[in-house]
């Protein structure tokens, strides 16, 4: 079954590699554990005001914070 996952860990690296999610937190005036768990991907719903201030902080599109990844079942069948 396809899902939506948090890209945030990937887009965090690519901006600064010693980017922590306490300073990013901070740095975007948000909870720390609404951040964390978007980082580590156990957020079920992606509250909107946190991906606008995410997009405004990297300069990227809300399409490169979170993202479709399609299981090998469906990939299989698409073959």
């Amino acid at each position: 079954m396809s899902v939506i996952r948090s890209k945030l860990e990937e887009v965090m690296k690519n901006h600064d590699p010693k980017l922590s999610i306490r300073k990013l937190a901070k740095d975007v005036n948000y909870h720390f554990d609404s951040v964390r768990r978007m980082y580590k991907d156990e957020m079920v719903q992606y509250p909107r005001d946190l991906l606008l201030k995410l997009c405004l902080y990297f300069d990227v599109e809300p399409g490169q914070l979170i993202g479709i990844d399609k299981d090998e079942e469906n990939n299989m069948k698409k073959s």
